[in-house]
C-alpha cells in the first residue's frame, strides 16, 4: 500500500501496516488479553488482505504496464483458475509479498475494502463526504449484488466517459460468479417488484446526507466479493421467487432473456469486458455444481434455472478460450441438473429461433470434438470416462429434445398397441431360477427426459435443425462400441453409456451396438437352451434350425416358422441356421443371406397377390383386397424381423411411411407423398383450389377403389357419404380422412399381423430405442448408393496377391466398367446380397485370395466372409469373360 492510497482511506485498520517492500506487514506481538473487537478487527483486515492478493491474481491491478509477477496485469503472467488463485493467495499473504498500486480506476475499490476493516463508526459518521468522495464510491458500484439491463447501461456510459472499464469489469466478475447474483439479474418486470422497488426507492429518498454516509459505510464493511461461497445456504429462503415461479408457465422463465441478448451484444466486443465473463463462469461452475450436487436447491428455488439461461445466451461459449476449463467445468454443472429441470430448459429452448439452436447445438459439439482430438481415446482410455465429453453430451441432449419439440410435431396420430401381448418365452421360469431374469419385461427402453416432456422422437416429422446435425463423427470413430454396450446394459451410475443418447450416434455405430445386442441374445438363448435341455433330459436344438426346398422355399420356410411361433416364439430369437436340401454348403452366414433373398423374390410377387406393386414409384404396399389369411402376413413380419436379428439386407422397397407405422406412427397425408405421390398431387390441389370446390369438382365424401379383378369398391369416409359434398369448409377433413383410409384402415388386418411377426422378433431389442425410421429402412434394405471406389480402398488381399499385383489392378478396371446391373451382379455373388450395408461399400470388408495359377476354371466365393477367390487368369480379356460368366450363372453352394 503507497501514500496516496493511505490518503484515501483516513479509516484503515492499525493492523496493515507498510513494509519497506512494498508488502504489508502483520503485527503478532499481541496483548495477552485481547479486546474481542480488536481481534475481529484483525481477521477483517487478515481477510481484506488475502481478498486482494486474490483479486490481484485473478483480475490484476488494471494497469497494462504493470511489473509485478504475482499480479494478472503483468506481462507473461500465467493465468490460473480460482482454486488455485485462493490458495496462491493466502500463501503471499503468509510472505507479505507485493502488493500492487490499484489503477486509478480501483483505487476506490481499495479504500472500501480498508473503510470495511477499520469499523470506525466515528470517523466515518464525523467527517462529510464531498461530491467527489460520493461519486467515487458510486463509480465503484460496490453495492451493485445483481444486474439489470439499465444498470449494465448506466455503468457502461460512466466508464466511457472516463475511458477505463475496470469498474464494468469488477462488477461482471462479481455478478457473472455468484450464483445469487445471477439468478437474481435480468428479470422480467413485474407490478409487485414495480412497487417495491418505488417503496425502496422512497426510503432511499427520506434519508439525509449522513444517513446516507452511515449506510455506505456499513453496506461496504458487510461487502463480500464472493458471495457464490454461500449461496446455496441463501437461495431459496424468500417465497418471492417461487411465487415468481408459481406465475409461469411449464416453458417460461423470469429472466427478461432478450435483454440479455442486448447486454451480450454490446459487452461482448471488449476483449477485457469478455475475459470478465471468462473467469466469472470458471469461479461460478464448481459452486453451481455443488448447489445442485448436494444442496438441491433447485426445488427451493426454481428461478435459479435462470442462471443456466443467461449463461447460454453468451453466444462465445464456443471460442477457444472457453474450451479448456470454462466450457466443461459449466457442462458439469449444467448436467446435474434435475430432471423437470432439464425438460424446462427444453421447452423454454423449443422457442428458440433454428439459428440460436444451433449455435447451442454448435457449442456442446466443439466440446466434444475438441476434447476427443486433443485426447488419445482407445480401450484403455475411454471417452465414456471423460466428464467433459459426457457432461457435454447430456447438455446436447436437452438442446436435442428442444429441437425435437420446436419441430413439426404429431402427437395425434399413433398406431394402437397390440391387443394380445407378445407371449414369453417358456423358459423365462427357468431363467430366473438360474439367475438370468430376462432385462425389458416391461418392453423397450425409454429415455426419462422423453418421459418428462410426454414426446418421442418419432413425434417429430421435421425438426428444427436436421437430426444429422446432431451427429458427432470424431467421437464415434473413438467410441469403444463393446465397452459402451456393455455400460448400457449394466446401467450402472458411475459408467456412461452413449448409447442412451442415441442422436450423438451414426447409424453405423448404432447398427453395431444392436448387432453386441443380438449376438449375446443369441448366445444367452443358446446357453439357456443347454441348461434347459440338462434339466428336461430332452435334445433340444440351440439354433433356429431351417431346411428348405429351394423350389418350395415359401412352404417349408413360412410353415417352420408359423409353427415356431406358435409353439415358442422365443426360438425365432435363437442364431438362425439354414440348409438347403440337397446342397452341402455350410452356413455361416452366407446361405442364410441366399435364403432371405428367395424368400423375398417369392413373397413380393405381384402374382401371388399379398403386396401391390407401383411402377411409377416402384414400392411395393399392402393389398387391401389379399386372400391370404392374417398368418401370412405375421410370417412375413418375422422374416423381416429375422433379418434384422441376424444382421442380413433385404431387396425390400417399401414406402417410409410402413417404417413410421412399425414404429407406432399412423400414415398421414404428408406420407402420400411417397406412398402414392399421384394421389397426394390431387389432394394437395383439392387443398389450394381457390374456386368453389363443391360447384366445380362435384365430389362427395364416398372414395372407389378396384380390387384385384379390376372390380370398383365404395368407401364412406362419413356416413352417407355419397350424399355429403366436399366444400371449401370441409375439404381438409376429406383430405385427412382420404389419406387415414389408404394408409391406415384400409390395411389395418393386413399390417397389425405384419407388426406382431416383426415385434416377435424385435421387442425385446433397442431397436426403437436407438432408430428412428429412415434408419430402420437403411438396416433392412442397406444402402442404395453403391460406391466400388470405397470398396477397392478398403479391400484386402491374401494367398500372394496385393494391390500392385497386376491381376487386382485388371480386376479393379474390369469391376469398374461394368454396368450398375453387373456390378449388383457381382455383389451378389461375392457377399450373398446385392446392397450395401449400413454405411456403404467402404464398410464391407471383402478379400480377394489367390486361387491358383492360370486356368480355365471360374472365379468362386465365401459369401459368409465375402471372400473372392480369383484364380491369376493370363490377360484381361480372360479375367473380364471368365468373371461374367462367374456372376451371371450363379446359384446354389456347394463344398469347394
Amino acid at each position: 500500500m503507497n501514500s496516496d492510497e493511505k490518503e484515501d482511506c483516513e479509516c484503515a485498520p492499525p493492523q496493515a501496516e507498510t513494509s519497506p517492500a512494498g508488502g504489508p506487514e502483520r503485527e503478532y506481538e499481541e496483548p495477552e488479553i485481547e479486546n474481542p473487537e480488536a481481534s475481529r478487527m484483525k481477521r477483517a483486515a487478515a481477510k481484506h488482505l488475502i481478498e486482494r492478493y486474490y483479486h490481484q491474481l485473478t483480475e490484476g491491478c488494471g494497469n497494462e504496464s504493470c511489473s509485478n509477477s504475482w499480479c494478472a496485469s503483468s506481462v507473461g503472467f500465467n493465468r490460473m483458475d480460482n482454486n488455485a488463485a485462493a490458495v496462491k493467495a493466502l500463501e503471499l499473504y503468509k510472505v507479505n509479498a507485493k502488493l500492487c498500486d490499484p489503477h486509478p480506476s480501483k483505487k476506490g475499490t481499495a479504500s472500501a475494502y480498508l473503510e470495511s476493516g477499520a469499523h470506525s463508526n466515528s470517523a466515518c459518521s464525523n467527517r462529510k463526504m464531498n461530491h467527489k468522495d460520493v461519486h467515487s464510491v458510486r463509480d465503484n458500484f460496490k453495492d451493485v449484488n445483481y444486474l439489470t439491463e439499465e444498470k449494465v447501461y448506466e455503468i457502461l456510459d460512466i466508464c466511457g466517459e472516463k475511458e477505463d472499464y475496470s469498474p464494468l469489469i469488477r462488477v461482471i466478475g462479481r455478478v457473472f460468479s455468484s450464483a445469487e447474483g445471477l439468478v437474481q439479474s435480468f428479470r422480467r418486470s413485474k407490478p409487485h417488484t414495480k412497487e417495491e422497488l418505488k417503496s425502496l426507492q422512497g426510503k432511499d429518498e427520506d434519508k439525509d446526507e449522513d444517513e446516507k454516509e452511515a449506510a455506505a459505510c456499513s453496506a461496504t464493511a458487510m461487502e463480500d466479493d464472493s458471495p457464490a461461497s454461500s449461496s446455496s445456504s441463501r437461495l431459496g429462503e424468500g417465497s418471492s421467487g417461487e411465487n415468481d415461479v408459481q406465475k409461469l408457465a411449464p416453458d417460461e422463465v423470469s429472466v427478461d432473456i432478450e435483454a440479455v441478448r442486448r447486454v451480450y451484444g454490446r459487452l461482448l466486443s471488449n476483449e477485457k469486458i469478455e475475459a470478465a465473463f471468462l473467469n466469472a463462469l470458471v469461479y461460478l461452475s464448481p459452486n453451481v455444481e455443488c448447489d445442485l450436487t448436494y444442496h438441491n436447491v433447485y426445488s427451493r428455488d426454481p428461478n435459479y434455472l435462470n442462471l443456466f439461461v443467461i449463461v447460454m445466451e453468451n453466444s462465445n461459449l464456443h471460442s477457444p478460450e472457453y474450451l479448456e476449463i470454462a466450457l466443461p467445468q459449466f457442462c458439469k454443472a449444467m448436467s446435474k441438473l434435475p430432471l423437470a429441470a432439464q425438460a424446462k430448459l427444453a421447452r423454454l429452448w423449443s422457442h428458440y429461433s433454428a439459428e440460436q439452436i444451433r449455435r447451442m447445438l454448435e457449442t456442446f459439439q466443439q466440446l466434444i470434438t475438441y476434447k476427443v482430438i486433443s485426447n488419445e481415446f482407445n480401450s484403455r482410455n475411454l471417452v465414456n470416462d471423460d466428464d467433459a465429453v459426457v457432461a457435454a453430451t447430456k447438455c446436447l441432449k436437452i438442446v436435442y429434445y428442444a429441437n425435437v419439440l420446436g419441430g413439426d410435431l404429431d402427437m395425434e396420430h399413433n398406431e394402437e398397441e397390440d391387443e394380445e401381448p407378445i407371449p414369453e418365452s417358456s423358459e423365462l421360469t427357468l431363467q430366473e431360477l438360474l439367475g438370468e431374469e430376462r432385462r425389458n419385461k416391461k418392453g423397450p427402453r425409454v429415455d426419462p427426459l422423453e418421459t418428462e416432456l410426454g414426446i418421442r422422437t418419432n413425434d417429430c416429422r421435421r425438426p428444427l435443425i436436421p437430426f444429422e446435425e446432431f451427429v458427432n463423427e470424431p467421437l464415434n470413430e473413438v467410441l469403444e462400441m463393446d465397452k459402451d454396450y456393455t455400460f448400457f446394459k449394466v446401467e450402472t451410475e458411475n459408467k456412461f453409456s452413449f448409447m442412451t443418447c442415441p442422436f450423438i450416434l451414426n447409424a453405423v455405430t448404432k447398427n453395431l451396438g444392436l448387432y453386441y445386442d443380438n449376438r449375446i441374445r443369441m448366445y444367452s438363448e443358446r446357453r439357456i437352451t443347454v441348461l434347459y435341455s440338462l434339466v428336461q433330459g430332452q435334445q433340444l436344438n440351440p439354433y433356429l434350425r431351417l431346411k428348405v426346398r429351394r423350389d418350395h422355399i415359401i412352404d417349408d420356410a413360412l410353415v417352420r416358422l408359423e409353427m415356431i411361433a406358435m409353439e415358442n416364439p422365443a426360438d425365432l430369437k435363437k442364431q438362425l441356421y439354414v440348409e438347403f436340401e440337397g446342397e452341402q454348403g455350410v452356413d455361416e452366414g452366407g446361405v442364410s443371406k441366399e435364403f432371405f433373398q428367395l424368400v423375398v423374390e417369392e413373397i413380393f410377387n405381384p402374382d401371388i397377390g399379398m403386396f401391390t406393386y407401383d411402377e411409377r414409384t416402384k414400392l411395393f404396399w399392402f393389398n387391401p383386397s389379399s386372400f391370404e389369411n392374417e398368418g401370412q402376413y405375421t410370417l412375413i413380419g418375422i422374416v423381416l424381423g429375422l433379418a434384422i436379428y441376424n444382421n442380413c439386407i433385404l431387396d425390400v422397397h417399401f414406402p417410409m411411411v410402413v417404417y413410421r407405422k412399425l414404429m407406432g406412427k399412423k400414415g398421414t397425408f404428408r406420407d402420400l407423398a411417397d406412398a402414392n405421390p399421384v394421389l397426394y398431387q390431387s389432394l394437395k390441389e383439392l387443398l389450394e383450389y381457390e374456386g368453389s370446390v363443391e360447384e366445380d369438382m362435384m365430389i362427395t365424401f364416398q372414395i372407389s377403389q378396384t380390387d384385384l379383378f379390376g372390380n370398383p369398391l365404395m368407401y364412406d369416409l362419413r356416413e352417407n357419404g355419397d350424399k355429403i359434398p366436399v366444400t371449401n369448409e370441409n375439404r381438409k377433413d376429406f383430405v385427412a380422412q382420404y389419406a387415414e383410409y389408404m394408409l391406415n384402415k384400409s390395411v389395418e388386418k393386413q399390417f397389425k399381423a405384419f407388426r406382431r411377426g416383426f415385434h416377435m422378433v424385435t421387442n425385446e431389442s433397442p431397436l426403437k430405442y436407438l432408430f428412428r425410421p429412415e434408419e430402420i429402412e437403411l438396416l433392412i434394405c442397406g444402402s442404395r448408393n453403391l460406391d466400388f471406389l470405397a470398396l477397392e480402398e478398403t479391400t484386402e488381399y491374401d494367398g500372394g496377391y496385393n494391390r500392385d499385383s497386376r491381376i487386382i489392378k485388371e480386376f479393379w478396371e474390369t469391376l469398374h466398367s461394368f454396368g450398375e446391373e453387373q456390378k449388383r451382379l457381382f455383389l451378389q455373388f461375392t457377399t450373398g446380397t446385392d446392397r450395401a450395408p449400413v454405411g456403404g461399400l467402404g464398410k464391407l470388408k471383402m478379400i480377394i485370395a489367390k486361387n491358383g495359377p492360370d486356368t480355365d476354371r471360374l472365379p468362386t466365393s465365401h459369401t459368409c466372409f465375402n471372400v473372392l477367390l480369383l484364380p491369376e487368369y493370363s490377360s484381361k480379356e480372360k479375367l473380364r469373360e471368365r468373371l461374367l460368366k462367374a456372376i451371371t450363372y450363379a446359384k446354389g453352394f456347394g463344398m469347394l
